[in-house]
């Protein structure tokens, strides 16, 4: 009798064990979506008590919806970045209009960002050309 109230515990405590490493998956590892953001990188910093990240947040524009009269909106999508090599490439972007790859996940962990977004690439970087001054010609005022 004893041996079968054994079986039953550890039979119990192997599908509790199971079902807790399912949803740590679902919840941390498994990939919600995935996409591409373009914006303006309107901040980066590197912050953190013990574990040190990379967080950012990027200026999404665009137009209102038909009760806004036509005046722009703006949306920021704040993200994380676990790979050092694309937080120094932001670094140098910030103030530049970026396209950025991403993954979100259903929950953060601690070493990886306080964001559930987490950029992984910078694809795209457009920078708007030097706007230079030249003089109007003469011609024009004569």
């Amino acid at each position: 009798m004893e041996s079968k109230g054994k079986v039953i515990g550890w039979t119990i405590t192997l599908i509790i064990l199971a079902l807790l490493a399912g949803f740590c998956y679902f919840k941390f590892w498994w990939v919600f979506s995935d996409g591409t953001k373009t914006g303006e990188l309107n901040s980066l910093t590197y912050t953190g008590y013990i574990f040190k990240t990379y967080e950012g947040e990027i200026i999404l524009t665009g137009y209102g919806n038909k009760n806004s009269n036509g005046t722009v909106q703006s949306k920021n999508f704040k993200f994380s970045v676990a790979d050092k090599e694309v937080a120094e490439q932001l670094i140098h972007l910030t103030g530049h209009r970026v396209t950025v790859h991403y993954k979100e996940y259903k929950g953060t962990l601690p070493w990886r960002g306080y964001e559930r977004s987490i950029v992984d690439t910078v694809t795209e970087l457009e920078i708007a050309p030097e706007h230079t001054y030249e003089p109007a010609s003469e011609e024009l005022f004569l």
